[in-house]
């Protein structure tokens, strides 16, 4: 790889860290295995920056995160995760109702099937259009509006977006 080829690499990699880590816990629910899919997402971007690197390496990124993610639920068993020491959480008492509300959310959005998930996700948590998202999953926009429709009715029956709106979907996790 040029040393142009590489240093554009590197500004993508932290430009993209922050975004592409926050989708991936959207969709995944788990600090951690989060953090892997980013890193496996950037390994597979490198192998191919030299040809994406002039198109939509953003786009490209995405869709590698969302199928890596949904190969990873395909084939994992998701019950208990066995750890030595439970982890020490401090939270604020005026931060008490969003910490709950976060929670709730993130839960709600786990219990969704994984393309549901992903469809919700994409279209209200990282604001793209039914276009980008049915070009992400690689699916019709009509299975987009599908899959979006219901994966905000089983929100709404958990009680974490209210009835009339969806843009209440990223109030709990914009941070």
């Amino acid at each position: 790889m040029r040393a142009s080829d590489e240093e554009s690499y590197r500004e993508f990699v932290t430009a993209q860290w922050s975004p592409l880590g926050r989708l991936a816990y959207l969709l995944v629910g788990d600090t951690g295995h989060a953090e892997d899919l980013v890193q496996i997402v950037f390994t597979k971007v490198w192998f191919v920056w030299g040809r994406i690197r002039d198109q939509a390496p953003e786009a490209y990124a995405r869709r590698v995160l969302t199928n890596t993610a949904t190969s990873w639920w395909r084939r994992r068993w998701h019950s208990e995760r066995p750890t030595s020491e439970l982890p020490d959480r401090v939270a604020l008492p005026d931060l008490a109702a969003d910490v709950a509300m976060t929670q709730s959310l993130a839960a709600a959005l786990r219990s969704l099937p994984a393309r549901q998930r992903t469809a919700v996700v994409l279209r209200f948590a990282e604001d793209l259009s039914e276009a980008q998202v049915a070009g992400v999953m690689n699916c019709s926009v009509g299975n987009v509006k599908s899959l979006t429709s219901r994966g905000l009715a089983r929100l709404r029956e958990c009680g974490v977006v209210e009835p009339s709106t969806a843009g209440e979907l990223t109030n709990g996790v914009a941070s």
